[in-house]
């Protein structure tokens, strides 16, 4: 038996469910979301469902279901369930309980991303979905990816919310050496109603291995800026630019950098396990498709590193769940993180709002 997920997870927002080409030719997506299990599938007419992935008659899972038109059905007993999860057809039985049916959720497609709403359905709003330019912008290009955590997702929040890890972590991949977390600060740190953002530079420095496989010029010094964007419940914008160092790009001189923008979406499968979406972009020779491909092989590298430690992380916290962990000043932005989903989360339920941090 699952024990509880209330007060764990924030239900009345949007989440990746999936990229859009996984559900490209008739494929019927299984996919566990908030500890339920959701079945993904996109009709003939185009139009993307999500149901609960269990038969109202006797639970067999609608994923190993028959896709017809935009229905989907039932391959147990042959029973027929609509898009808005409503039972339209029983063999051999002509009346049909009205109320008979399986649970729908709200779903968008938008930018090959495949977005879902696991709360209350009257709240489900488009317009809250957050925007992010670089997926529908022709000058912008990149590769779509997909990653498993056997780890919660704030332990993910966590790594990303501070960039001196990238020193020790990834050293020989999207760091660049060690000298990255003792030379530089965050130059600004915004505490968000909705996340935080949080600026940091590090000039006179050498290109990191990611950058360095392509660009031509792989000596050059350079002034190197991220800015990383987090959003609850769990989505993460990164802005990363490579300029010629003392060129003058902390001053607004953008001309012959190189930049990128990195998209990430944490999505909980369970409370120990995480689907985690990304795509990073890039703006310059869009010609050469082999600069995605670099990157994105790149960027599972590193977060292979980083997968690495966050699941031992969860290793320990399942063996001791009352850890007590201590801070340091790099801590601040998923301290508030932290505090503004737990804030979120317990206004949605009409509980008590914690006391900031």
């Amino acid at each position: 038996m699952v024990e509880s997920d209330e007060g764990i997870f924030l239900k009345n927002c949007w989440y990746v469910a999936a990229w859009d080409h996984e559900l490209i030719d008739g494929a019927k997506l299984a996919r566990t979301i908030l500890e339920t299990p959701v079945v993904l599938y996109q009709g003939e007419s185009g139009q993307v469902v999500a149901l609960i992935d269990r038969c109202c008659h006797r639970g067999a899972p609608l994923s190993m279901g028959r896709i017809e038109g935009d229905c989907i059905r039932c391959m147990y007993h042959g029973m027929k369930f609509e898009p808005s999860g409503k039972c339209i057809q029983i063999p051999g039985q002509d009346m049909i309980p009205p109320k008979l049916g399986v649970r729908s959720f709200p779903v968008v497609a938008r930018d090959h991303l495949v977005w879902i709403w696991m709360g209350d359905a009257a709240k489900a709003d488009p317009a809250l979905i957050i925007d992010y330019e670089p997926l529908h912008d022709p000058a912008w290009k990149g590769m779509p990816a997909y990653m498993h955590y056997d780890a919660n997702w704030l332990l993910i929040v966590d790594n990303l919310s501070d960039f001196a890890h990238l020193a020790f972590v990834h050293t020989k991949t999207l760091g660049g050496s060690e000298e990255y977390a003792y030379q530089t600060k965050p130059l600004n740190i915004e505490r968000l109603d909705n996340g935080f953002r949080v600026e940091r530079w590090h000039m006179n420095s050498d290109s990191p291995p990611f950058h360095k496989k392509v660009i031509a010029d792989k000596t050059t010094k350079v002034d190197r800026r991220n800015i990383g964007h987090m959003h609850v419940p769990g989505i993460f914008f990164l802005e990363s630019m490579f300029a010629p160092a003392g060129t003058g790009a902390e001053k607004g001189n953008t001309g012959g950098t190189r930049q990128y923008r990195n998209c990430q979406f944490m999505t909980p499968e369970t409370r120990r396990t995480t689907h985690f979406f990304w795509n990073y972009l890039h703006n310059f020779d869009l010609d050469d498709p082999n600069i995605a491909l670099s990157l994105c092989n790149s960027l599972r590298e590193g977060f292979m590193e980083d997968k690495a430690i966050i699941e031992a992380q969860q290793k320990l916290f399942d063996r001791d769940p009352d850890t007590k962990l201590l801070a340091i000043a790099a801590d601040a932005p998923l301290s508030h993180f932290r505090w503004t989903l737990k804030q979120k989360i317990a206004e949605e339920r009409g509980a008590a709002v914690p006391v900031a941090a």
